[in-house]
Formats: structure tokens, sequence, C-alpha cells
């Protein structure tokens, strides 16, 4: 099983002390109850990483470990052939040891649009909830972060994660198999929250965003994106079944709305820093996610829409700060 003794160590000097009283228990549950069929299949196969160490390592400018000359080929073959077992990756891209994992999101599309407008995250304790494999959590250590935290239910994007730290070594960057729910109320322990991708998903936008609220202290910054709708303060769209096939979409507002949800559950210094419409180029199927993606979620005859006929997918990145 993941090793989360540093994580509880970093914890027990910090903020978010409280936190030790029930989290080794909903770890212990998440992994167990039920356990996924394949677990123990992708806990022997980080057991069974070839050893190798890395040249250089950069976090800052994109998510590359080591070179292509740190190991012969065999080595790398039988690297990707594990990492192959972890398939789909979907946030991105990774580099590891000369192997370019093409992930389906440019997620370093993302991360350049919203990291100039971000409070500087050095020294800084980081929340990444819906953290997926951890892209952004690492991207924040490289910016500087103290330590970070990223929860995510998924139990493959935690494998992957940590198929990525062992050639990490031991950074102070850690992933919980964890929903928002798993973390007490009113715990105000962070310095910056990340919700990215999340909010959509919710069927309560408005108790998300006290939840997110809530794990920040006094004054610290949330970086909000998801998606949104052209309109007025009074416009949220609300699919009647599915949104680009997922069924788990509940509420797309405009910016307008979104900014108003925010000031009326106590943010303070709400400001849009960027709207961009999601594309093929930064959404798409690639070798390393072979399913449907993106192209296949837009009408075919207008791609300015959803198969179903709801305005193709644009996305915010908002950012607010907690009440002092």
């Amino acid at each position: 099983m993941i090793d989360y003794s540093e994580l509880y160590k970093a914890l027990e000097k910090s903020d978010a002390s409280i936190w030790l009283d029930t989290l080794e228990q909903s770890v212990e549950r998440a992994f167990n109850s039920p356990r996924h069929g394949e677990l123990d299949n992708w806990l022997a196969m980080l057991d069974n990483l070839p050893d190798v160490k890395p040249s250089s390592i950069d976090l800052e400018s994109c998510v590359r470990i080591g070179a292509v000359t740190d190991c012969d080929q065999s080595t790398r073959d039988a690297l990707e052939q594990h990492l192959r077992l972890l398939m789909p990756w979907r946030k991105g891209p990774v580099s590891l040891l000369g192997i370019d994992i093409n992930t389906e999101w440019h997620s370093d599309w993302k991360w350049d649009r919203l990291q100039p407008h971000i409070d500087s995250l050095k020294g800084k304790q980081i929340l990444d909830i819906g953290c997926g494999n951890g892209y952004y959590a690492l991207r924040s250590y490289g910016q500087g972060a103290d330590w970070v935290v990223g929860i995510d239910p998924g139990q493959k994007y935690i494998m992957q994660f940590y198929a990525l730290k062992k050639y990490l070594g031991n950074i102070p960057v850690h992933l919980l198999p964890l929903g928002i729910e798993d973390i007490p109320p009113s715990l105000k322990a962070f310095d910056t929250v990340f919700s990215m991708g999340v909010l959509y998903h919710r069927r309560s936008p408005l108790d998300h965003l006290y939840e997110l609220r809530d794990c920040l202290k006094p004054g610290g910054e949330l970086v909000l994106e998801t998606l949104v709708i052209e309109g007025d303060v009074n416009s949220v769209l609300l699919p009647a079944d599915r949104y680009q096939q997922m069924r788990n979409v509940w509420f797309l507002p405009s910016c307008d709305a979104l900014v108003m949800w925010l000031q009326r559950c106590g943010f303070k210094n709400v400001r849009v820093v960027d709207v961009s419409k999601t594309t093929t180029a930064e959404q798409r199927a690639t070798d390393w996610m072979i399913f449907d993606s993106l192209e296949n979620f837009l009408d075919p005859d207008d791609p300015t829409k959803t198969i179903e006929g709801y305005p193709g997918p644009m996305r915010a990145v908002v950012l607010a700060n907690a009440p002092k």
C-alpha cells in the first residue's frame, strides 16, 4: 500500500493537523471498501518499476523527469510497458526518462493561462481537489510550494502519480484517493486551493463553493476552473441528461453568474482571469488515451455545439479569496 507517513508528519506540524483524526481511516476505507479489482496489480506494478536515477527534474516549466540517456532501451521499454497498464493518461503531458506520455489534455496550456494570474506559491501549503494524476500539484511544487496535497477518488490516477513519484524522490507532494467530503469541515488550513474541472460535476455547486472556502486559511486564494456558458448574471445551463456524453454534468453558469455565486458564498476579490473555448487541439485522443475524446462529443455538422446540441465547451478560470 502507499506509504503516507511523510504526509502525516507534515500535517501534524500544520494548521491541518485535525485532519489526522480521520485521515488514516479514510484512506484505508477508500482503498478497501470496496477494493478495486485492479488495485493489487497496480501496487505490484509500482513495486516492479525499474530502478533508475534521473539526471535532472523540471517541474517548473513542464513535467520532465530525467532524460533518454538515463537508462538503456530495454529498461525504457520495460518502464513504458508498466506505464501503459495505467492507461488512460488524461492530464499532462509528462516526459519520463525519454518516454513522452502524450496525454488526452494539454494541461500545460491551461497552466500557462492561469499561472501568471495567481498569487505566488512559494512557501505555500496547497490543496488540489480533483487532482487526477497530480499534474497541477507537481507544477505547484515546481513554483516553490512548501508542500502539496491532492485528492481524487480515481485510484488509477493516484497510481499514475506514484509511478512518477518513484523517480521524483521524496518530494513533499502527496495524492490521496479521497473526495472533498473526506476533509473535515471548517478546516481553514491551506494557503491556496485548486478546484480544476470539478464544479460542474457537483449537484450542489454552492455547497461545493462553501466546502472550498472552508479549506482555505483566512485570505487564502481559490483557483477555480469550470465549464461556463455565455450570458448574463441569470444565465445557467442545466443539461436535461448528458453534456458531451457525460452523465454527471450539472450546472454550467455564465461567468457573471459564477462570480455572483462566489460572492454569495462569502468570497472576496472575485475576478475572472481567463475564458477559453476548448478545442480538439487541447483535448483529444492519443496513443496514451485511446478512447473517445472531444472530437467525438461535438456535433459533426456544427462543431460549435456538443453532440446533444448544447453550446460547445468553454472554460473559465476564476480567482477569489476567502474572507479574513
